[in-house]
Order: structure tokens, then C-alpha cells, then sequence
């Protein structure tokens, strides 16, 4: 059941400021509320900094939701500083707290190596890619995660075959699905298969965050990211949000899709995340019946020409095969199901590549750091 936003101020107006002793709704510090399903998204406002009051009221919000609302809702807070609020509040400001530093919490602490799997355009068969690459590495004997961020039109519950919902732990952490050696989280594992995720931006960075820092991830040597196509919201906040360590971009031959892989290359570039390589995708296609022969149906080497432009490595060419289609239509990749197979071998192959790219770039570059991108009017 969707919650609507008169449920939410219902709720908020059991919020009790504990300075002006009247509830949040009231005194009007509640703004550019947002529903959508569970998740609720609102500013608080308040008339001067206080990191000791903003994070106790925060916490007061998010108890009212889940007792008077929906104990699965998932709150983004934002707080705000307007000190016309002074002037609007009745009786003295409170006395502002001792100024004290607010505690970071750092974000996927416990995994090694993040790593985003990218596309400028869609169709190009990143999330086959970044299937078959966690399987890949988990293989070898590590500890990988797949996290899909494409809100939007998530892949990995059916690439992966997962219909069941995730638990979730006392700490009110989401446990990811374990399949095929790989921790899995998807919004495909939260919503209906029939339902549409229409949403504005806000609310699809907030659900991103939240599968960042609201998962039980664990220790990880590997955690992959299934971005969606693009280079909008949901790439920005995975770069404010978590320092990446590298990226993979992965393209077809031809033109339209060169371009826009080109775009890609330049924002990780511009936000200082390394670029492990390109690889190209649907290179040529393989009949079963003549292996020998190879059709280059969108171009030849378009990707490999691009990466050697971009002074960027160049991981791998994987054949437009059916059985890679098949394998991931029926929820097992490739390398899972059919392991010795030619197609296996090559996503194996591109894997070995990112793997001995990260050792690469882990002894020769400081760790990446997260951005701050301030958006000026």
C-alpha cells in the first residue's frame, strides 16, 4: 500500500520539539515533503545549526513513521538551515549546542574493491556484463556483491533467477540474496514484477544510498555496481556517496554507441575515478553451426579503436552468442551454467583483466576519494 503524504504529517505531528514544546508540523519545519510507495523523502528545517538536535529529531521522525504508518517505510531527511524560522517560532531560541563534530560513518567499510560497470546508452549488455563478471570473480574464491542501481529497469532478479524478498536484520538492515557465489541486492527484489518505478530523481538517489548504506554487505573483496545507462543522478551520487575504485565501461561497435561510451570515459575522468578499461560488447556474431566463422554485424574494433584514443586500456571482445542470451533469460549466466564454454571463457578472461587492472591501480594510485559537487544557480 502506497503511503500519501497526509499519513506522513499525521505521523510527524507526534513530534515534539524539545526547545518550543509543539510538534514539527505546527512550527512548520517539515518541507518539499515526497511519497512514493514506502519511501518518503521531506526537508527539515530548522533555524540554526544544532548537528546534536537535527540527528535526535531525525531519529524522532523515523520512529513516528514506522509506529503510526509502515514499520518497512524508508525515510530520506534532509536538514536544512533557515533562520527566517527565528522570526516565525514563538519564544527565545534555544541556546545553540556545544558545537560538536558529527560522526561519519564510513560507507561499504568493510569492501576492498568497488567497482561500476557502465554504459553511455542502454542495450549495449552492461548488466550481462556485470553478471557475468561478478560470477566471475566470485569463482576465484572471493567474496563478491553485485548491488543493481538501475532503479528503473533492474536486471539481476532475472539474470540471476531470484523471485524471493531479502530479510531483513534487528538493525533494520536488508540481508542481500546469495546466488551463484555473489550477494545480491536489487530494487527488483522489493517491488512487484508488473510495477512501474515512476519516480522523480530524489527519491531514486535516496533508494541508491539507502542500498549503500542500509545493507548488510559484510566483509567484500569485490562489490559491483550495475549502473543504469547514463551519466545523470544516480551516477553522481554513487560518486558523492562512495569512494569507486574503478570503472568498467562497456560498449558496442558502432557509432551511436561509441559516442555516448565516449561520454562515459570523460565523466569518470572528470570526477577523478580511475577507468579500468572498455569492453566491447556484441563485437561479431558466432553461428553454433560454424564457429569458425564471425560476422561483424555493428562494425569491426570500434570499441578497441576507442580505447586506444581515450589512452585507456582495452579489457576484451565478447561474441554475440545465444547462449548468452539464453543463460541469462533463464536466470543461471553463462559462466555459471556452462563454465568451460567459449562464451564463459571470454567473460572469464575480461574478469582476469579487471582483476590484475585493480592490483595495477591499487599499487600505483591513492585510494579515490568521494566529490562534493555543488550545484550553483
Amino acid at each position: 500500500m502506497s503511503i500519501h503524504k497526509e499519513q506522513v504529517k499525521s505521523a510527524l505531528s507526534h513530534v515534539i520539539h524539545p526547545h518550543y514544546e509543539r510538534d514539527l508540523i505546527t512550527l512548520g519545519l517539515i518541507q518539499d515533503l515526497i511519497t512514493q510507495d514506502k519511501y518518503i523523502s521531506f526537508t527539515l528545517e530548522l533555524p540554526a545549526k544544532d548537528d546534536v538536535l537535527a540527528n535526535h529529531l531525525k531519529k524522532e521522525c523515523t520512529t513516528a513513521v514506522h509506529k503510526f504508518i509502515d514499520k518497512e517505510a524508508i525515510l530520506d531527511i534532509t536538514v536544512g538551515i533557515n533562520i527566517s524560522k527565528k522570526r516565525e517560532l514563538e519564544g527565545d531560541e534555544p541556546a545553540a549546542a556545544q558545537p560538536q563534530q558529527p560522526q561519519q560513518q564510513s560507507v561499504l567499510s568493510g569492501v576492498k574493491n568497488v567497482i561500476a560497470v557502465a554504459s553511455g546508452k542502454g542495450g549495449v549488455g552492461k548488466s550481462t556484463v556485470a553478471a557475468n563478471l561478478a560470477v566471475s570473480l566470485a569463482q576465484t574464491g572471493a567474496s563478491v556483491g553485485l548491488l543493481d542501481t538501475d532503479i528503473y529497469g533492474p536486471s539481476v532478479p532475472t539474470m540471476f533467477g531470484v523471485t524471493e524478498r531479502p530479510n531483513v536484520t534487528t538493525q533494520k538492515k536488508l540481508v542481500p540474496i546469495l546466488k551463484h557465489g555473489v550477494h545480491l541486492v536489487s530494487m527488483g527484489f522489493l517491488v512487484d514484477t508488473d510495477q512501474a518505478m515512476i519516480w522523480r530523481g530524489p527519491m531514486v538517489t535516496s533508494a541508491v544510498k539507502q542500498f549503500m548504506q542500509e545493507v548488510e554487505w559484510g566483509e567484500l573483496d569485490y562489490l559491483v555496481l550495475d549502473l543504469p545507462p547514463g551519466t545523470g543522478d544516480i551516477q553522481l551520487t554513487i560518486v558523492q556517496t562512495v569512494p569507486l575504485t574503478g570503472a568498467v565501461i562497456v560498449s558496442t561497435p558502432q557509432t551511436v554507441a561509441l559516442d555516448d561510451a565516449r561520454k562515459g570515459v570523460a565523466m569518470f575522468n572528470k570526477v577523478n575515478v580511475p577507468v579500468l578499461g572498455i569492453v566491447e560488447n556484441m563485437a561479431y556474431f558466432v553461428p553454433d553451426d560454424m564457429p569458425e566463422k564471425k560476422y561483424y554485424i555493428f562494425g569491426k574494433h570500434g570499441a578497441r579503436k576507442l580505447a586506444d584514443r581515450l589512452e585507456v586500456p582495452f579489457l576484451g571482445e565478447l561474441p554475440l552468442r545465444e547462449v548468452v542470451r539464453q543463460t541469462s533469460d533463464s536466470g543461471t549466466p553463462v559462466v555459471a551454467s556452462e563454465p568451460t564454454s567459449a562464451a564463459a571463457i571470454g567473460f572469464k578472461e575480461i574478469a582476469n583483466r579487471v582483476h590484475q587492472a585493480l592490483i595495477v591501480r591499487n599499487k600505483e594510485q591513492e585510494k579515490t576519494k568521494k566529490i562534493d559537487i555543488k550545484i550553483r544557480p
